[in-house]
């Protein structure tokens, strides 16, 4: 079993660039599809950006497409998502997945971290 946990959130002003990490324990990074997601209160969490098992594809929501960025560091077993030319409405609790398999998905995630907030003012 893999124990992820993030780090990187803060409060940025609109336009700046963040860049998330989730870390890893337990297991390698590389035997999971991984997944960012985020949510705001009283909304559904929404599916940001995923990677495959094999580092070869990458997917993005509509709403972040040309501005974040997924990434995995086998070395360190961390997964990325760098974000950039953010905007108020990118603020959320931001949160990393994995689950097993090969593809991309943006459900049936096994495993959570904990979340890092992010918070874009305008």
């Amino acid at each position: 079993q893999v124990q992820l946990a993030e780090s990187g959130g803060g409060l940025v002003q609109a336009g700046d660039s963040l860049r998330l990490s989730c870390t890893a324990s337990g297991r390698t990074l590389s035997s999971y599809v991984l997944g960012w997601f985020r949510q705001v209160p009283g909304k559904e969490r929404e599916f940001v950006s995923g990677l495959s098992r094999s580092g070869g594809s990458t997917y993005y929501a509509n709403s972040v497409k040309g501005r974040f960025t997924i990434s995995r560091d086998n070395a360190k077993n961390t997964v990325y998502l760098q974000m950039n030319s953010l905007k108020p409405e990118d603020t959320a609790v931001y949160s990393c997945a994995a689950k097993g398999g090969t593809s991309v998905v943006t459900n049936l995630y096994e495993y959570w971290g904990q979340g890092t907030q992010v918070t874009v003012s305008s």
